[in-house]
Protein backbone atom coordinates (compact mmCIF):
# COMPACT_ATOMS: atom_id res chain seq x y z
CA UNK A 1 0.00 0.00 0.00
CA UNK A 2 1.30 3.49 -1.24
CA UNK A 3 1.93 6.61 0.98
CA UNK A 4 -1.18 8.10 -0.83
CA UNK A 5 -3.37 5.12 0.68
CA UNK A 6 -2.06 5.25 3.79
CA UNK A 7 -3.07 8.85 3.90
CA UNK A 8 -6.42 7.92 2.92
CA UNK A 9 -6.82 5.49 5.94
CA UNK A 10 -5.74 7.98 8.18
CA UNK A 11 -8.12 11.11 6.57
CA UNK A 12 -11.07 8.42 7.61
CA UNK A 13 -9.77 8.26 11.37
CA UNK A 14 -13.20 9.77 12.96
CA UNK A 15 -11.16 12.14 14.89
CA UNK A 16 -7.75 13.73 15.62
CA UNK A 17 -5.83 10.60 18.01
CA UNK A 18 -3.54 10.90 20.49
CA UNK A 19 -0.66 9.60 17.53
CA UNK A 20 -2.17 11.17 15.03
CA UNK A 21 -2.29 15.23 14.16
CA UNK A 22 -3.26 17.56 11.79
CA UNK A 23 -1.25 20.94 10.72
CA UNK A 24 -1.94 23.57 8.00
CA UNK A 25 1.21 25.54 7.43
CA UNK A 26 2.84 25.14 10.92
CA UNK A 27 6.52 24.59 10.24
CA UNK A 28 8.09 26.01 13.50
CA UNK A 29 11.04 23.61 13.70
CA UNK A 30 10.81 23.80 17.39
CA UNK A 31 7.62 22.76 17.72
CA UNK A 32 7.55 19.43 14.83
CA UNK A 33 10.54 18.38 17.53
CA UNK A 34 8.54 17.95 20.38
CA UNK A 35 5.81 16.87 18.40
CA UNK A 36 7.58 13.96 16.95
CA UNK A 37 8.35 13.22 20.42
CA UNK A 38 5.06 13.26 21.59
CA UNK A 39 3.62 11.58 18.58
CA UNK A 40 6.31 8.64 19.39
CA UNK A 41 5.45 7.91 22.98
CA UNK A 42 1.93 8.37 22.32
CA UNK A 43 1.81 5.30 19.62
CA UNK A 44 3.55 3.44 21.98
CA UNK A 45 1.25 3.94 24.41
CA UNK A 46 -1.41 3.25 22.29
CA UNK A 47 -0.04 0.07 20.95
CA UNK A 48 0.26 1.39 17.02
CA UNK A 49 3.74 1.03 15.27
CA UNK A 50 3.85 4.41 13.99
CA UNK A 51 2.19 7.93 14.88
CA UNK A 52 1.82 10.94 12.27
CA UNK A 53 1.66 14.28 11.80
CA UNK A 54 0.34 15.73 8.52
CA UNK A 55 0.18 18.90 7.13
CA UNK A 56 -2.22 20.36 5.16
CA UNK A 57 -5.59 18.94 6.50
CA UNK A 58 -8.13 20.86 8.75
CA UNK A 59 -7.85 19.00 12.02
CA UNK A 60 -11.83 19.45 12.28
CA UNK A 61 -13.65 18.67 9.04
CA UNK A 62 -10.51 16.45 7.62
CA UNK A 63 -10.82 18.78 5.12
CA UNK A 64 -8.01 18.87 2.25
CA UNK A 65 -6.50 22.34 1.88
CA UNK A 66 -2.51 21.98 0.99
CA UNK A 67 0.14 23.43 2.82
CA UNK A 68 3.20 25.52 1.88
CA UNK A 69 5.08 23.61 4.14
CA UNK A 70 8.21 22.12 2.34
CA UNK A 71 10.25 19.70 4.63
CA UNK A 72 12.89 19.17 1.59
CA UNK A 73 14.22 23.18 1.79
CA UNK A 74 13.42 23.99 5.58
CA UNK A 75 16.41 24.65 6.98
CA UNK A 76 17.33 25.78 10.77
CA UNK A 77 20.50 27.86 9.67
CA UNK A 78 22.67 26.05 7.59
CA UNK A 79 21.38 22.82 8.60
CA UNK A 80 18.67 21.48 6.70
CA UNK A 81 15.48 20.50 8.99
CA UNK A 82 15.79 16.68 8.47
CA UNK A 83 19.41 16.65 9.98
CA UNK A 84 18.81 18.95 12.61
CA UNK A 85 15.66 17.07 14.33
CA UNK A 86 17.87 13.60 13.73
CA UNK A 87 20.28 15.19 15.70
CA UNK A 88 17.86 16.69 18.66
CA UNK A 89 16.19 13.19 19.11
CA UNK A 90 16.85 11.02 21.41
CA UNK A 91 17.30 7.71 20.68
CA UNK A 92 17.88 8.78 16.92
CA UNK A 93 14.62 7.78 14.84
CA UNK A 94 14.03 6.44 11.37
CA UNK A 95 11.10 9.09 10.89
CA UNK A 96 10.43 9.94 7.15
CA UNK A 97 8.38 12.73 5.34
CA UNK A 98 6.62 12.07 2.24
CA UNK A 99 5.07 14.99 0.00
CA UNK A 100 2.02 14.15 -1.59
CA UNK A 101 -0.28 15.41 -3.89
CA UNK A 102 -3.94 14.87 -3.61
CA UNK A 103 -6.64 16.78 -5.46
CA UNK A 104 -3.89 19.21 -7.16
CA UNK A 105 -2.73 19.87 -3.46
CA UNK A 106 0.01 19.66 -1.36
CA UNK A 107 0.11 17.17 1.69
CA UNK A 108 3.42 16.64 4.10
CA UNK A 109 2.90 13.45 5.67
CA UNK A 110 5.38 12.50 8.67
CA UNK A 111 6.02 9.25 9.63
CA UNK A 112 6.94 8.64 13.32
CA UNK A 113 7.81 5.05 14.91
CA UNK A 114 6.59 4.22 18.28
CA UNK A 115 9.41 4.88 21.09
CA UNK A 116 11.13 1.68 22.09
CA UNK A 117 12.77 0.69 24.97
CA UNK A 118 13.28 4.44 26.19
CA UNK A 119 11.10 7.28 25.72
CA UNK A 120 11.67 9.33 22.75
CA UNK A 121 13.04 12.73 23.51
CA UNK A 122 13.85 16.09 21.96
CA UNK A 123 16.14 18.36 23.06
CA UNK A 124 16.13 16.61 26.70
CA UNK A 125 12.83 16.86 26.87
CA UNK A 126 10.17 13.92 27.12
CA UNK A 127 6.55 14.80 25.33
CA UNK A 128 3.26 12.92 25.09
CA UNK A 129 -0.09 13.82 23.81
CA UNK A 130 -2.90 14.12 26.24
CA UNK A 131 -6.16 13.91 24.30
CA UNK A 132 -5.29 16.44 21.46
CA UNK A 133 -2.42 18.63 23.09
CA UNK A 134 0.81 18.18 23.35
CA UNK A 135 2.00 17.70 27.16
CA UNK A 136 5.74 17.25 29.06
CA UNK A 137 5.68 13.36 29.65
CA UNK A 138 7.10 13.94 33.62
CA UNK A 139 4.00 16.41 34.29
CA UNK A 140 1.73 13.19 33.70
CA UNK A 141 3.23 10.42 35.82
CA UNK A 142 0.85 7.87 35.07
CA UNK A 143 1.72 7.77 31.40
CA UNK A 144 5.40 7.97 32.05
CA UNK A 145 4.54 4.66 34.86
CA UNK A 146 2.95 2.91 31.95
CA UNK A 147 5.30 3.82 29.00
CA UNK A 148 8.43 2.48 31.06
CA UNK A 149 5.95 -0.75 32.30
CA UNK A 150 5.35 -1.04 28.00
CA UNK A 151 9.01 -1.12 27.61
CA UNK A 152 9.90 -3.79 30.21
CA UNK A 153 7.40 -6.01 28.56
CA UNK A 154 8.84 -5.62 24.68
CA UNK A 155 11.80 -7.97 24.53
CA UNK A 156 14.46 -7.05 22.59
CA UNK A 157 13.53 -9.78 19.89
CA UNK A 158 10.56 -8.11 18.64
CA UNK A 159 11.54 -4.28 18.51
CA UNK A 160 12.30 -3.25 14.95
CA UNK A 161 15.81 -3.73 12.98
CA UNK A 162 14.74 -1.39 9.89
CA UNK A 163 11.23 -0.52 9.27
CA UNK A 164 9.13 0.01 6.33
CA UNK A 165 11.12 -2.35 3.94
CA UNK A 166 9.64 -3.41 0.57
CA UNK A 167 8.85 -7.42 0.56
CA UNK A 168 11.03 -8.20 -2.66
CA UNK A 169 13.96 -6.45 -0.48
CA UNK A 170 13.08 -8.12 2.78
CA UNK A 171 13.46 -11.38 0.89
CA UNK A 172 16.86 -10.04 -0.06
CA UNK A 173 18.24 -8.80 3.09
CA UNK A 174 16.81 -12.54 4.70
CA UNK A 175 18.11 -16.19 4.00
CA UNK A 176 14.51 -17.55 3.94
CA UNK A 177 15.94 -20.63 1.92
CA UNK A 178 18.28 -21.46 5.18
CA UNK A 179 14.97 -21.25 7.21
CA UNK A 180 13.30 -23.86 5.69
CA UNK A 181 16.00 -26.01 5.00
CA UNK A 182 17.03 -25.94 8.69
CA UNK A 183 13.60 -26.49 9.98
CA UNK A 184 13.12 -29.36 7.13
CA UNK A 185 9.73 -27.15 5.12
CA UNK A 186 9.48 -27.54 1.69
CA UNK A 187 10.25 -23.90 0.38
CA UNK A 188 6.93 -22.37 -0.61
CA UNK A 189 6.24 -21.49 -4.23
CA UNK A 190 4.97 -18.07 -3.77
CA UNK A 191 6.31 -15.20 -2.15
CA UNK A 192 3.36 -14.60 -0.25
CA UNK A 193 3.75 -17.94 1.62
CA UNK A 194 7.36 -17.41 2.46
CA UNK A 195 6.01 -13.90 4.49
CA UNK A 196 3.30 -15.47 6.02
CA UNK A 197 5.57 -17.84 7.57
CA UNK A 198 8.20 -15.31 8.52
CA UNK A 199 5.17 -12.82 10.06
CA UNK A 200 4.04 -16.08 12.07
CA UNK A 201 7.66 -16.17 13.16
CA UNK A 202 7.60 -12.80 14.39
CA UNK A 203 11.18 -12.28 11.63
CA UNK A 204 8.94 -9.85 10.01
CA UNK A 205 5.91 -7.49 10.77
CA UNK A 206 3.54 -6.33 8.36
CA UNK A 207 2.97 -2.15 7.98
CA UNK A 208 -0.11 -0.47 6.88
CA UNK A 209 1.49 0.45 4.05
CA UNK A 210 2.06 -3.00 2.41
CA UNK A 211 5.54 -2.73 3.49
CA UNK A 212 7.46 -4.98 6.19
CA UNK A 213 9.05 -3.70 9.38
CA UNK A 214 12.13 -6.42 9.92
CA UNK A 215 12.47 -7.77 13.41
CA UNK A 216 15.79 -7.75 15.21
CA UNK A 217 14.75 -11.54 16.05
CA UNK A 218 14.87 -12.11 11.76
CA UNK A 219 17.85 -9.73 11.65
CA UNK A 220 19.87 -11.40 14.21
CA UNK A 221 18.83 -14.95 13.25
CA UNK A 222 18.81 -15.13 9.29
CA UNK A 223 20.57 -11.80 8.07
CA UNK A 224 22.79 -12.33 4.43
CA UNK A 225 24.34 -8.99 5.79
CA UNK A 226 24.08 -7.97 9.66
CA UNK A 227 25.55 -4.86 8.53
CA UNK A 228 22.68 -4.21 6.55
CA UNK A 229 20.65 -3.45 10.48
CA UNK A 230 22.33 -0.30 11.66
CA UNK A 231 21.76 -0.88 15.01
CA UNK A 232 22.85 -4.92 14.84
CA UNK A 233 26.01 -4.33 13.54
CA UNK A 234 28.26 -4.39 16.59
CA UNK A 235 26.68 -7.77 17.74
CA UNK A 236 28.10 -9.59 15.16
CA UNK A 237 29.96 -12.69 16.44
CA UNK A 238 33.89 -11.52 16.73
CA UNK A 239 36.74 -14.40 16.42
CA UNK A 240 40.05 -12.62 17.63
CA UNK A 241 43.55 -15.36 17.79
CA UNK A 242 46.52 -13.85 18.98
CA UNK A 243 49.83 -15.44 18.95
CA UNK A 244 50.74 -15.59 22.18
CA UNK A 245 49.39 -16.06 26.05
CA UNK A 246 48.50 -12.05 26.00
CA UNK A 247 46.02 -9.86 23.42
CA UNK A 248 49.98 -7.58 22.51
CA UNK A 249 49.96 -9.40 19.22
CA UNK A 250 46.61 -9.73 17.22
CA UNK A 251 47.47 -12.75 14.53
CA UNK A 252 44.12 -12.51 12.95
CA UNK A 253 40.67 -11.17 13.49
CA UNK A 254 37.18 -12.19 11.95
CA UNK A 255 33.77 -10.50 12.55
CA UNK A 256 31.38 -12.52 11.21
CA UNK A 257 28.78 -10.79 8.30
CA UNK A 258 25.91 -13.63 8.94
CA UNK A 259 23.10 -13.87 10.97
CA UNK A 260 23.55 -16.67 14.20
CA UNK A 261 21.47 -18.51 12.76
CA UNK A 262 22.86 -18.91 9.18
CA UNK A 263 26.41 -17.89 10.22
CA UNK A 264 26.89 -20.65 13.30
CA UNK A 265 28.22 -23.41 11.68
CA UNK A 266 30.67 -21.33 9.76
CA UNK A 267 31.59 -19.67 12.65
CA UNK A 268 32.83 -22.64 14.26
CA UNK A 269 34.28 -24.27 11.36
CA UNK A 270 36.50 -21.14 10.93
CA UNK A 271 37.37 -21.63 14.50
CA UNK A 272 38.24 -25.04 14.28
CA UNK A 273 40.20 -24.78 10.98
CA UNK A 274 42.50 -22.61 12.78
CA UNK A 275 42.68 -23.94 16.40
CA UNK A 276 46.05 -25.72 17.65
CA UNK A 277 46.26 -29.83 17.24
CA UNK A 278 47.66 -32.72 19.33
CA UNK A 279 49.41 -35.48 17.91
CA UNK A 280 48.12 -38.58 19.46
CA UNK A 281 50.25 -42.32 18.72
CA UNK A 282 48.46 -44.90 18.59
CA UNK A 283 49.31 -48.60 18.13
CA UNK A 284 49.20 -48.59 14.53
CA UNK A 285 49.40 -44.79 13.88
CA UNK A 286 50.03 -41.17 14.52
CA UNK A 287 47.03 -38.39 14.19
CA UNK A 288 46.25 -35.16 14.86
CA UNK A 289 43.68 -34.78 17.20
CA UNK A 290 41.71 -31.17 18.35
CA UNK A 291 43.08 -29.60 21.61
CA UNK A 292 39.33 -28.61 22.38
CA UNK A 293 36.35 -30.42 22.04
CA UNK A 294 34.16 -29.17 19.47
CA UNK A 295 31.24 -29.64 21.43
CA UNK A 296 32.38 -28.10 24.64
CA UNK A 297 33.13 -25.19 22.02
CA UNK A 298 30.10 -25.16 20.30
CA UNK A 299 28.04 -24.93 23.65
CA UNK A 300 30.14 -21.87 24.54
CA UNK A 301 29.65 -20.35 21.26
CA UNK A 302 25.91 -21.01 21.05
CA UNK A 303 25.50 -19.36 24.93
CA UNK A 304 27.48 -15.97 23.76
CA UNK A 305 24.84 -15.65 21.40
CA UNK A 306 21.58 -16.64 23.21
CA UNK A 307 22.33 -15.10 26.83
CA UNK A 308 23.59 -11.59 25.81
CA UNK A 309 22.35 -8.39 26.87
CA UNK A 310 21.38 -6.77 23.97
CA UNK A 311 21.01 -3.50 26.24
CA UNK A 312 24.72 -3.00 26.23
CA UNK A 313 25.00 -0.73 23.36
CA UNK A 314 29.22 -1.23 21.09
CA UNK A 315 29.45 -5.01 22.83
CA UNK A 316 28.60 -8.62 20.61
CA UNK A 317 29.57 -11.97 21.87
CA UNK A 318 33.30 -12.35 21.16
CA UNK A 319 35.59 -15.81 21.16
CA UNK A 320 39.58 -15.27 22.06
CA UNK A 321 42.10 -17.70 21.27
CA UNK A 322 45.17 -17.67 22.77
CA UNK A 323 48.20 -19.91 22.98
CA UNK A 324 46.87 -21.42 26.33
CA UNK A 325 43.09 -21.13 26.28
CA UNK A 326 40.34 -19.86 24.75
CA UNK A 327 38.07 -17.04 25.74
CA UNK A 328 34.63 -16.72 25.22
CA UNK A 329 32.31 -13.72 25.88
CA UNK A 330 28.93 -12.04 25.64
CA UNK A 331 27.81 -8.50 26.97
CA UNK A 332 25.73 -9.08 30.11
CA UNK A 333 26.30 -10.88 33.51
CA UNK A 334 24.46 -14.14 33.83
CA UNK A 335 20.91 -13.95 35.61
CA UNK A 336 22.08 -17.57 37.15
CA UNK A 337 24.43 -17.99 40.19
CA UNK A 338 27.89 -18.95 38.42
CA UNK A 339 28.22 -21.65 40.92
CA UNK A 340 25.26 -23.18 39.79
CA UNK A 341 25.36 -22.84 35.86
CA UNK A 342 25.34 -26.18 35.62
CA UNK A 343 22.26 -27.43 37.70
CA UNK A 344 19.85 -24.97 37.88
CA UNK A 345 17.42 -24.89 34.82
CA UNK A 346 18.90 -21.69 32.43
CA UNK A 347 17.09 -18.37 32.39
CA UNK A 348 17.93 -16.30 29.26
CA UNK A 349 17.32 -12.25 28.69
CA UNK A 350 16.07 -13.63 25.05
CA UNK A 351 13.14 -16.13 25.02
CA UNK A 352 12.38 -16.04 21.56
CA UNK A 353 15.68 -15.69 20.39
CA UNK A 354 16.67 -18.86 22.44
CA UNK A 355 13.70 -20.90 21.29
CA UNK A 356 13.96 -20.70 17.77
CA UNK A 357 17.97 -21.38 17.96
CA UNK A 358 16.60 -24.59 19.53
CA UNK A 359 14.03 -25.80 16.86
CA UNK A 360 16.82 -25.04 14.38
CA UNK A 361 19.58 -27.14 16.56
CA UNK A 362 22.01 -24.70 17.32
CA UNK A 363 21.61 -25.28 21.18
CA UNK A 364 20.50 -27.71 23.42
CA UNK A 365 16.39 -28.16 23.87
CA UNK A 366 16.85 -28.85 27.49
CA UNK A 367 19.18 -27.33 30.08
CA UNK A 368 22.44 -24.71 29.62
CA UNK A 369 24.59 -27.06 27.46
CA UNK A 370 27.25 -26.57 30.36
CA UNK A 371 26.82 -30.13 31.72
CA UNK A 372 27.86 -31.26 28.29
CA UNK A 373 30.77 -28.56 28.15
CA UNK A 374 32.09 -30.20 31.84
CA UNK A 375 31.30 -34.00 30.19
CA UNK A 376 33.75 -33.37 27.44
CA UNK A 377 36.78 -31.57 29.30
CA UNK A 378 36.27 -34.47 31.46
CA UNK A 379 36.81 -36.67 28.50
CA UNK A 380 39.46 -34.82 27.27
CA UNK A 381 41.17 -34.69 30.37
CA UNK A 382 41.64 -31.21 29.98
CA UNK A 383 41.79 -28.80 33.45
CA UNK A 384 38.59 -27.21 34.18
CA UNK A 385 36.61 -24.38 32.39
CA UNK A 386 36.39 -21.36 34.33
CA UNK A 387 33.50 -18.88 34.49
CA UNK A 388 33.71 -15.28 35.48
CA UNK A 389 32.24 -11.93 35.31
CA UNK A 390 34.13 -9.06 33.79
CA UNK A 391 32.63 -5.56 34.56
CA UNK A 392 28.99 -6.06 32.88
CA UNK A 393 30.54 -9.30 30.51
CA UNK A 394 30.23 -12.82 31.50
CA UNK A 395 33.54 -15.11 30.50
CA UNK A 396 34.20 -18.95 29.69
CA UNK A 397 37.59 -19.91 29.66
CA UNK A 398 38.96 -23.38 28.01
CA UNK A 399 42.16 -24.11 29.16
CA UNK A 400 45.09 -26.15 27.22
CA UNK A 401 46.27 -29.46 28.09
CA UNK A 402 47.66 -29.33 31.67
CA UNK A 403 49.34 -32.20 33.68
CA UNK A 404 47.86 -32.76 36.90
CA UNK A 405 50.99 -31.91 39.21
CA UNK A 406 50.62 -28.67 37.24
CA UNK A 407 47.07 -27.74 38.05
CA UNK A 408 47.22 -25.14 40.68
CA UNK A 409 45.07 -25.66 43.78
CA UNK A 410 42.40 -23.33 42.66
CA UNK A 411 42.53 -25.07 39.80
CA UNK A 412 41.81 -28.88 41.19
CA UNK A 413 39.19 -27.50 43.36
CA UNK A 414 37.08 -26.05 40.54
CA UNK A 415 38.18 -29.29 38.80
CA UNK A 416 36.38 -31.53 41.81
CA UNK A 417 33.37 -29.33 42.12
CA UNK A 418 32.38 -29.54 38.70
CA UNK A 419 32.70 -33.12 38.31
CA UNK A 420 30.34 -33.42 41.77
CA UNK A 421 27.92 -31.27 40.04
CA UNK A 422 28.27 -33.37 37.04
CA UNK A 423 27.97 -36.68 38.76
CA UNK A 424 25.08 -35.19 41.14
CA UNK A 425 22.99 -34.21 38.19
CA UNK A 426 23.74 -37.91 36.48
CA UNK A 427 21.86 -39.13 39.01
CA UNK A 428 25.49 -40.84 39.96
CA UNK A 429 28.10 -40.38 42.72
CA UNK A 430 31.27 -38.65 43.11
CA UNK A 431 34.08 -41.01 44.63
CA UNK A 432 37.80 -42.15 44.71
CA UNK A 433 37.30 -44.20 41.32
CA UNK A 434 35.44 -41.73 39.56
CA UNK A 435 37.83 -38.57 40.31
CA UNK A 436 40.65 -40.57 39.14
CA UNK A 437 39.07 -41.49 35.87
CA UNK A 438 38.37 -37.50 35.70
CA UNK A 439 41.84 -36.95 36.21
CA UNK A 440 43.15 -39.86 34.32
CA UNK A 441 45.40 -41.38 37.42
CA UNK A 442 46.55 -45.12 37.56
CA UNK A 443 45.13 -46.89 40.10
CA UNK A 444 48.28 -47.99 41.64
CA UNK A 445 47.70 -44.28 42.86
CA UNK A 446 44.14 -44.25 44.08
CA UNK A 447 45.46 -42.95 47.60
CA UNK A 448 46.33 -39.26 46.06
CA UNK A 449 43.10 -38.54 45.60
CA UNK A 450 42.10 -37.50 49.16
CA UNK A 451 44.55 -35.03 48.71
CA UNK A 452 42.26 -33.27 46.22
CA UNK A 453 39.24 -34.43 48.24
CA UNK A 454 40.63 -32.96 51.22
CA UNK A 455 41.22 -30.03 48.79
CA UNK A 456 37.80 -29.15 48.12
CA UNK A 457 36.41 -30.15 51.58
CA UNK A 458 38.12 -27.29 53.24
CA UNK A 459 37.05 -24.95 50.08
CA UNK A 460 33.74 -25.89 51.05
CA UNK A 461 32.28 -26.90 47.47
CA UNK A 462 31.63 -30.13 48.35
CA UNK A 463 30.90 -32.47 51.22
CA UNK A 464 30.47 -36.30 52.05
CA UNK A 465 27.63 -38.36 50.90
CA UNK A 466 27.87 -40.93 53.64
CA UNK A 467 29.93 -39.34 56.58
CA UNK A 468 28.73 -42.17 58.55
CA UNK A 469 31.15 -44.88 56.83
CA UNK A 470 34.68 -45.39 58.67
CA UNK A 471 36.41 -46.40 55.18
CA UNK A 472 37.87 -43.06 53.23
CA UNK A 473 37.72 -45.64 50.34
CA UNK A 474 33.77 -46.15 50.40
CA UNK A 475 33.32 -42.22 51.06
CA UNK A 476 31.20 -40.45 48.13
CA UNK A 477 30.52 -36.70 47.84
CA UNK A 478 28.19 -34.35 46.96
CA UNK A 479 28.45 -30.71 45.52
CA UNK A 480 28.11 -28.40 48.88
CA UNK A 481 24.66 -26.86 47.84
CA UNK A 482 23.07 -30.82 47.02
Amino acid sequence: MSESVLLEALLKNPTETEWLEFKLNNGNERQIGEYISALSNAAALAGQRNGYLIWGVEDVTRKVLGTSFNPQRARVGNELLESWLSRLLTPRLDFRFSSLERDGLTVVLLEIPAARQMPTRFEGAEYVRVGSTKKNLKDHPEKERALWDLFRQTPFELDVALPDVEGTRMLELLDYPAYFSMTHQPLPESRSGIIKKFQAERFVLARANGRFDITNLGALLFARELAEFPRLGRKALRVVIYKGVNRIETEREQTGSRGYAVGYEGAIKYLNDRLPRNEHVGQALRKEVAMYPELALRELVANSLIHQDFSIPGAGPLVEVFSDRIEVSNPGVPLNDLQRLLDLPPRSRNESLAAVMRRLGVCEERGSGIDKVIHEIERYQLPPPDFRVAGDNTQALLFAPKKLTAMSPTDRVRACYQHACLMYVSNQRMNNTSLRNRFGVDPANAASMSRYFNEALKAGVIRIGNPESKSTKDRWYLPAWA
